[in-house]
């Protein structure tokens, strides 16, 4: 017990035993979703140990939950985004017990603590709560990666965000609109539409009503648009190609609607010898600097009130399932958040 524990910092008053937590038992709907006690990680060489105060909700988390990702333990660990305050670090860590912290990209989060790698662990300016913290970490970084570095956009450019009324798409709107780029988003609802609007977005596309090819080259004059930000997937991809100009980028970056399946690469010559990508956040917080140069632009951006941040609801932990059901139904706008 000495050996494992050793190098190990505490905070006073740590609790002892379990934990809850939720996991998916088995992988499937909703409904196999399962609040459980387990017992309280301990972090080793290069951990934090977080009591997690709030939990993001993403698309990430069902795709786990239903099995699309496959994950090597049994039940199924969900959540890859929390924040809250530092209780214990292993050895080779210089974070110390008390301070607020945030991550993103390990999974385990739909817990009251979760044990994460160093290497994810950023500090919490006091000018930021850690409810906001929570609901920026994945999508945030996420929208500063397409629109910082995906494609870099700048003034000039007119981007197409699908499902921009969504937690990422309301963040990949402001970021564009920071950029200096012309958005045009999609969304399902006139009032999905108005709050995209009211968060940047120059043009809003009803895909229920319009069809968002069209729209595209009537708002563009038939030029087309340089990159598209595709979280939907089957639904959206093949029509999206079509909206591209010349030598434009496609981002597929998600598949809300379903797996955009099988693609002869020829196909991106014929439309115009255009780009095909599929980022993972993972591969643009690779490196230390790359990880604090994405989190401190979102701390600082949403201090000085140039990136809001809309916050749908927020459930108890024992309630995921139904954040899940309320994710996949859409029926939100903004993030959902957990709490323990």
């Amino acid at each position: 017990m000495a050996e494992a524990t050793r190098g190990l910092k505490r905070a006073p008053h740590r609790r002892i035993g379990g934990m809850k937590a939720v996991v998916a038992d088995p992988t499937g709907g909703p409904e196999n979703l399962q609040s459980m006690e387990l017992p309280t990680p301990t972090p080793g060489e290069g951990e934090v140990l977080i009591k997690l105060q709030a939990i993001g909700v993403n698309f990430i988390d069902v795709y786990f939950r239903e099995g699309l990702y496959r994950a090597p333990e049994r039940p199924v660990r969900l959540g890859n985004e929390g924040a809250g305050t530092v209780e214990a670090v292993g050895k080779g860590v210089h974070l110390r017990p008390g301070q607020r912290v945030a991550y993103a990209m390990a999974r385990g989060s739909y817990a009251e603590y979760a044990t994460v790698p160093a290497k994810f662990v950023v500090e919490v300016p006091d000018s930021v709560s850690l409810d906001d913290t929570a609901a920026v970490m994945l999508q945030g970084m996420t929208a500063h990666y397409l629109t910082h570095s995906t494609f870099k956009l700048e003034r000039g450019n007119t981007c197409l965000i699908h499902a921009a009324a969504g937690g990422a798409g309301l963040l990949t709107v402001q970021m564009a609109k920071i950029a200096g780029a012309t958005v045009i988003g999609t969304c399902s609802t006139e009032a999905k539409a108005q709050l995209a609007r009211e968060h940047g977005a120059d043009h809003m596309i009803l895909y229920t009503k319009q069809d968002f090819l069209e729209e595209v080259k009537r708002i563009t004059g038939g030029k087309g648009v340089a990159v598209v930000y595709d979280s939907v997937g089957k639904t959206t991809f093949h029509k999206g190609l079509d909206c591209l100009s010349p030598r434009g980028m496609m981002v597929s970056f998600g598949q809300s609607s379903g797996p955009v399946g099988e693609m002869d690469p020829l196909l991106l010559s014929q439309k115009g010898s255009l780009f095909l990508t599929r980022p993972s956040l993972a591969n643009y917080i690779s490196s230390r600097d790359e990880l604090d140069w994405r989190a401190s632009d979102i701390f600082k951006w949403i201090g000085e009130g140039r990136l809001r941040l809309q916050i749908h609801k927020t459930y108890k932990l024992e309630d995921a399932a139904q954040a899940h059901r309320d994710l996949e139904g859409r029926k939100t706008t903004g993030k959902l958040l957990l709490k323990p």
